[in-house]
C-alpha cells in the first residue's frame, strides 16, 4: 500500500481488528521508508442484483422497499416486527442463491417468492399483498383469492 506521506510501497501491518458486525477490517500500517503511520480499510466488493421490472428496465435490489410493501400487507394483522425481520432475511438469501451467476432476478419472481412467504404468515396479508402485486381490477379477483385460499386450507386439514 503506498504511504500517504512519502509515497513509497513498502510498509508492514502493525495491528488488525474487524468492526463488531465483520463486515470491515482496519489496519494500522507503518511505512518502512519514513516511518509514518495510517490505517487502512478492507472490505468485501459486493455486486448489486438487479431487479428486471415488467418494461424491462432495471433497478437494485432494495431489501426496504419489500419491506414497506411486506408493512402495508400486515397492518393492524398478529405479525410481529421479528417475523418480518425473519421474512426478510429468507427473501434477501433466497434471492442471493437464485442470483449467483446473473445477479439479476426478474420482479414477478421476486414478487412470487414475497407471496409464498406471506401465504404461510398470514392468509389476511397474503390476500392484501395480491391485490396490490397482482393488480385486481375487480372483486371477483378477491373473491377467487380468497375462494383458492379456502381449497387450499381445507387440502392441509
Amino acid at each position: 500500500m503506498k504511504c500517504p506521506f512519502c509515497e513509497k510501497m513498502e510498509d508492514k501491518v502493525l495491528e488488525s481488528r474487524q468492526n463488531g458486525i465483520g463486515t470491515t477490517i482496519r489496519r494500522r500500517r507503518e511505512c518502512l521508508a519514513c516511518g509514518y503511520r495510517f490505517t487502512s480499510y478492507e472490505k468485501i466488493e459486493e455486486i448489486t442484483i438487479k431487479v428486471i421490472k415488467k418494461d424491462g428496465s432495471r433497478e437494485p435490489f432494495d431489501k426496504k422497499k419489500i419491506e414497506r410493501g411486506l408493512h402495508r400487507a400486515i397492518e393492524k394483522r398478529p405479525v410481529t416486527q421479528l417475523q418480518i425481520d425473519e421474512v426478510l432475511n429468507t427473501l434477501e438469501d433466497e434471492v442471493d442463491m437464485k442470483c449467483r451467476g446473473t445477479h439479476e432476478i426478474q420482479s414477478s419472481e421476486l414478487g412470487d417468492m414475497v407471496m409464498s412467504t406471506l401465504f404461510g404468515l398470514d392468509k389476511v396479508a397474503y390476500v392484501r399483498f395480491a391485490s396490490v402485486y397482482q393488480k385486481f381490477e375487480n372483486v371477483d379477483e378477491f373473491v377467487d383469492v380468497i375462494h383458492n385460499l379456502s381449497k387450499k386450507n381445507s387440502k392441509n386439514i
